[in-house]
């Protein structure tokens, strides 16, 4: 559920009352903030875990709407804004940052309905991503919805997902406030481009499945929280309801969810979506624990689908090891890695599921299996190879596996598939390619472009990129990409931003981002660290770098900044290290294990006090990622992750910028602000510790553009300036 930084660069009203009552009036914040960042009091609170004393001076905080917490927060954050203010190239350089942003249209998510297409798209100086409809690939574009012209000054509202129906008719789409992902579920018919009656609030998780006549569907909604409820709560018991247009959401009946039928046991952490697949007479119910990886799944016939007395039969559980499902009429593919780190493909029969005998049609090998998809004429498989994707075809008439030949070398996403279809919808890109959406077309064997996405007009002809590995501290070799201009000299003396995550087996793939041309074409660097904990070379890959295992993580990312600075891409006085969400236990390891090897730490919405995590409304589902307080292996786990716990008094720590949105609903801003006052009241360097608010956004998701390109600016430039680059350096007062 917390998101890979990528992902990143990608409300609530009476705010500003809380803000002000906050601000007249609080006993734990310092008067004396204008000469410096706010001094948050410490009121310690003491615990044992398993024999060992854990102190937490700042527990105060969780209180987010407390005046206290607040104030605290205002005072950061107008500290921070106007420190940053004072850069002298910040401004000039968010200028740059924008005009490269506006070289590029913008367009994710896309899928087909019969001829039409659906996708979000962001124009050259559109604020935020439109849901758009077009008549095929060279047809009538039309705008559906446009969350702008529904947003308001400080409040603005994103899209969170779309589904449409099978004919194209109808769409389902979300939207959400500033940031929040709290979804409310809308409906529209795209005739006429306007929406029913039909609203759902609740819905923050976009899985809607519409029957095949276009008048039902299927969608999770989270349970209604009761006054006083703990907000551990709000993920769970969450039930999958079928609605009917134009009947009243409230009295939507129940699919699948706990306690709806004794034969489905449903575990209250567990996330239930069923999916209705064309051409095929059954439905796939699946149960998701948070955010494992592993998942339970029921099948059922689609015409008995009936509420509690639904027929369901188990098909696979966690401990078959299954990632993914897809149905092609009466028959089961399934994606595992039980034997198989990298992953293999089964078949069975889904009238009569057996895992026991299931046959092995893909078997793994020297590639990682990352997704698959069924059309109408075979199975895709999208692999990832060296960093590199891939793609291969089983034909459903017996014909052998077989290699798709791709047209660009990097990044393979949105492999969308129609059993109706033949080929597969995807979306290509490199470190210096921008992304274009294809058509596999298998009677021709070549992808073709759509046309869609023009190209980005930004001009990466002078840029390259390569791949090495770094060696890490057991020994194991960590793949290293580095993006910089062609001819680099290695002299050591290039400012370079080193970015990694490291969790729920997710891979940092190629990306094209325009913005990040403002660093290298001041011949800077970008580099990605694929630590362990991460998905690039399968499980066992992932389970490295988890729980007991995190240490690898840190290492992996200490070992990449090490190789850049050994091999003279640059020295520690012009490197930053970049991570965000769970990519914040990755900073604060090597902030706090090695402040001596960075001059820069960027950390974005990042997971900082692990050990208070779980509590937190989406604590829950984290547990199976992270570990629970509540085992001794899980809090071991837990106090080596921690970031707040290891900071120490007169360390010399680098400069560093953390960031929060105060919407955020995956990682709260209090981890951010704990950490923020643990690193002033600690560091002996001088540097600054700076913490940056967004009033009007959360964890990044549903961010607007002009706020992508706002955070961007002032992460560079503060590297800029940290890094002593000329025009980024305030006079002396």
């Amino acid at each position: 559920m917390w998101e890979s930084i990528h992902d990143l660069i990608s409300r609530k009203d009476g705010r500003r009352s809380w803000i002000l009552a906050g601000a007249l009036g609080c006993a734990a914040v310092s008067t004396a903030w204008a000469e410096g960042p706010p001094v948050a009091a410490q009121k310690p609170v003491t615990e044992s875990f398993f024999g060992t004393q854990v102190t937490d001076p700042y527990r105060w905080m969780e209180d987010a709407k407390s005046p206290e917490f607040l104030a605290y927060m205002k005072q950061q954050s107008d500290w921070t804004r106007g420190t940053l203010d004072k850069i002298p190239g910040r401004d000039a350089l968010e200028k740059r940052i924008v005009a490269l942003d506006n070289t590029a249209t913008l367009v994710r998510d896309m899928q087909f309905a019969g001829r039409d297409y659906f996708y979000l798209k962001s124009k050259p100086g559109a604020k935020n991503y439109a849901l758009v409809m077009r008549q095929g690939e060279s047809g009538k574009e039309r705008v559906l919805v446009d969350p702008e012209m529904l947003s308001t000054q400080g409040a603005h509202l994103s899209i969170d997902y779309f589904q449409p129906s099978l004919d194209g008719s109808r769409v389902a789409y979300a939207l959400s406030a500033g940031g929040s992902e709290q979804s409310t579920l809308h409906i529209l018919t795209t005739a006429t481009g306007k929406d029913l009656p039909d609203q759902i609030d609740r819905t923050n998780f976009g899985e809607v499945s519409w029957n095949e006549d276009g008048k039902s569907f299927f969608y999770n909604r989270l349970v209604k929280l009761a006054a006083g409820q703990a907000d551990t709560d709000k993920y769970k018991n969450s039930k999958v309801y079928q609605h009917w247009l134009g009947q009243d959401p409230e009295t939507d009946k129940p699919v699948l969810g706990r306690g709806l039928t004794p034969e489905v046991k449903v575990l209250e952490t567990e996330i239930p979506d069923v999916t209705i697949t064309p051409g095929s007479k059954f439905a796939l119910g699946i149960l998701i624990n948070g955010v494992q990886n592993e998942l339970t799944a029921y099948i059922a016939p689609l015409d008995r689908l009936d509420g509690a007395n639904t027929p369901w039969v188990k098909v696979v559980d966690p401990s078959d090891d299954v990632t993914s499902v897809v149905l092609k009429g009466d028959q089961l593919y399934l994606l595992s890695h039980q034997d198989a780190s990298r992953f293999k493909v089964l078949k069975m029969s889904a009238a009569a599921p057996n895992i026991g005998t299931a046959e092995t049609v893909v078997p793994a090998g020297a590639a990682l299996i990352k997704n698959i998809g069924a059309a109408s004429d075979a199975l895709y498989i999208q692999d990832l190879d060296g960093g590199i994707a891939q793609m291969r075809r089983l034909p459903f008439d017996g014909g052998p596996l077989e290699s798709v030949t791709l047209p660009v070398q990097g990044a393979l996403d949105g492999l969308f598939t129609d059993p109706r279809v033949a080929g597969p919808l995807f979306s290509l890109e490199g470190w210096v390619v921008s992304r274009a959406w294809y058509r596999f077309d298998p009677k021709r064997g070549v992808a073709r472009d759509t046309g869609i996405l023009p190209r980005s007009t930004v001009d990466a002809s002078a840029y390259t990129a390569e791949e090495v590995k770094a060696v890490s501290a057991d020994g194991t070799e960590v793949p290293l990409s580095i993006v910089h201009q062609k001819g680099t000299k290695l002299d050591g003396n290039h400012p370079t931003l080193l970015e990694g995550y490291g969790a729920y087996g997710i891979t940092l793939d190629p990306f094209f981002g325009p913005g990040y041309f403002a660093l290298l074409e001041r011949g800077g660097v970008l580099a990605t660290c694929h630590v362990r904990g991460g998905g690039e070379y399968g499980e066992d890959w992932h389970k490295a770098g988890q729980k007991l295992t995190k240490q690898n993580s840190t290492s992996d990312l200490i070992a990449c900044a090490e190789y850049l600075i050994k091999q003279g891409w640059t020295r520690t006085p012009e490197l930053a290290i970049n991570g965000g969400s769970a990519g914040g236990i990755l900073m604060g390891g090597a902030l706090t294990q090695r402040p001596d090897l960075f001059r820069v730490v960027i950390d974005e919405v990042g997971v900082s006090n692990s050990l208070r995590s779980e509590f937190t409304e989406n604590g829950p589902p984290n547990i199976p990622e992270f570990g629970s307080v509540t085992t001794p292996d899980g809090f071991k786990g837990l106090l080596a992750m921690d970031a707040t716990q290891h900071v120490k008094a007169g360390v010399a720590y680098p400069a560093v910028l953390l960031t929060t949105g105060i919407n955020d609903p995956r990682v709260p801003s209090y981890e951010s602000a704990k950490m923020a006052a643990h690193l002033q009241a600690a560091t002996s360097s001088g540097y600054p510790i700076l913490l940056r608010v967004d009033y009007d956004a959360g964890h990044g998701i549903g961010s607007t553009k002009a706020q992508r390109d706002h955070l961007l600016a002032d992460k560079l430039s503060f590297m800029f300036w940290q890094f002593g680059m000329p025009g980024f350096v305030p006079a002396a007062p």
